[in-house]
């Protein structure tokens, strides 16, 4: 039984007004970042109303309702509404009517290290697209009585995680029309990849690791399991970790269908540069890029 529900998304970005370029084919580049006294915050989150400051700057708000599957609760497979500058939120809305038909219906699945965004960016593409939202993790952790991650390392061991991480997978595979954040260690298991691409599409959110550790050294590592074997500074720690398992998962992350190079493609030295929404547009455009083309589209049943 599908039960519907409301949702909220609600934390802060930046964006910047004249970063954005348009070729006149219609897809999306980036251009270089605007000085930093033209950077404006903003919030996503739900049911926010029309600003109109200026045309260039207006807000909009982009709402979609969600629902819940049977054995899931809605607190992890949902959708929200997404509050972004008129223009990045154009964008976004205009990518996703482009890959829609390309698509077909088939669920997106988020790889990558961990801390490299994709419940963030999960949640934006979700709401866009008009998907529902999972979390493996969160999944797991609900499975084993409310019990955190980490927790569930260090009272069942990585090997009964992993164990779990492949049944929830298997469950999400039956379903259609989903964005799932996975697990940094979701790629390790060759199964695992027959579920994710059995419905689903896999992109790997590709983050430098000096970004990568920077982020999780700011947040603190004590909710990231697989940190705990190294020593020193948070920043070191996280990056003595993330190399190695870079290392061990890189060829792992390249069997993905699509890649969003945060450094290559996009050209930004410092990730903490561009927004979650404008990850998601590059998103929607490698899905694109893959989709177009030949095994893509059989994939997709076009």
């Amino acid at each position: 039984m599908e039960a519907g529900v409301a949702c909220k998304l609600n934390y802060p970005t930046w964006i910047e007004s004249e970063r954005f370029g348009r070729k006149s084919t219609g897809s999306l580049r980036f251009g270089r970042i605007a000085k930093q006294e033209h950077k404006t915050g903003v919030v996503v989150s739900a049911h926010f109303p029309v600003q109109t400051s200026s045309n260039r700057h207006r807000s909009v708000s982009l709402e979609v309702s969600c629902s819940s599957y049977t054995n899931f609760s809605a607190s992890t497979i949902e959708t929200g509404s997404i509050h972004a500058p008129y223009d990045e939120a154009l964008m976004l809305k205009n990518k996703s009517l482009e890959v829609e038909p390309y698509l077909n219906g088939h669920s997106i699945y988020l790889v990558g290290l961990m801390g490299s965004g994709k419940t963030t960016v999960g949640k934006i593409l979700s709401h866009v697209l008009g998907y529902s939202f999972c979390d493996s993790d969160t999944l797991i952790e609900q499975e084993v009585n409310g019990m955190s991650v980490a927790e569930i390392f260090k009272l069942h061991g990585e090997s009964f995680f992993r164990k779990k991480e492949t049944e929830v997978l298997q469950r999400l595979s039956s379903k259609k029309q989903l964005v799932v954040s996975t697990g940094g260690g979701a790629v390790v298991r060759d199964v695992n990849w027959d579920y994710m691409q059995k419905k689903g599409i896999v992109v790997w959110l590709d983050v430098p690791l000096e970004a990568l550790a920077q982020r999780i050294a700011a947040v603190g590592t004590h909710s990231r399991p697989l940190l705990h074997y190294e020593d020193g500074d948070p920043y070191t720690k996280a990056l003595k970790r993330l190399s190695y398992l870079l290392e061990q998962r890189g060829k792992n992350y390249a069997k993905a269908n699509a890649r969003v190079s945060l450094e290559g493609k996009l050209g930004y030295r410092d990730v903490s540069d561009l927004t979650p929404t404008e990850i998601a547009i590059e998103a929607l455009e490698q899905i694109e890029v893959y989709l177009k083309e030949e095994d893509g589209m059989a994939i997709a049943g076009l």
